[in-house]
């Protein structure tokens, strides 16, 4: 892995935690979701500092560079968040559904309520 792309790897990881930080110093991010991005950040300071482990699970799984070891870490790491946002958009996504039908059931009942005291 080259100087320049541990380099990179450890400004992206400092640059991540301290937005992540600032967030919740804020309240701008709740802080599940602080977690993980705090330890997304870590593992990429960690293969930052510790070549050796981005060089032995490339050398184990069969990549060609340890860089590109790192950028699938990377790509898995944005995988797994897009999945979990999938959810909670669809669990979101849900309760707006069955909250507009209460409302629409809450609200047919107190126009029938109205209209019979006329």
């Amino acid at each position: 892995m080259s100087i320049v792309l541990r380099i990179v790897l450890i400004f992206g990881a400092l640059f991540a935690l301290s937005i992540v930080v600032r967030k919740v110093k804020k309240s701008k991010i709740r802080i599940a979701d602080s977690v993980y991005w705090v330890c997304a950040a870590v593992l990429l300071l960690i293969l930052a500092i510790f070549p050796r482990i981005a060089f032995f699970f490339s050398d184990l799984l069969g990549f060609l560079s340890p860089s590109n070891f790192v950028f699938l870490v990377v790509i898995a790491l944005m995988l797994l968040k897009l999945f979990n946002l999938a959810c909670d958009v669809s669990r979101l996504s849900d309760k707006v559904e069955q909250l507009s039908q209460e409302l629409a059931l809450e609200k047919k009942e107190f126009g029938d309520n109205d209209e019979g005291k006329n």
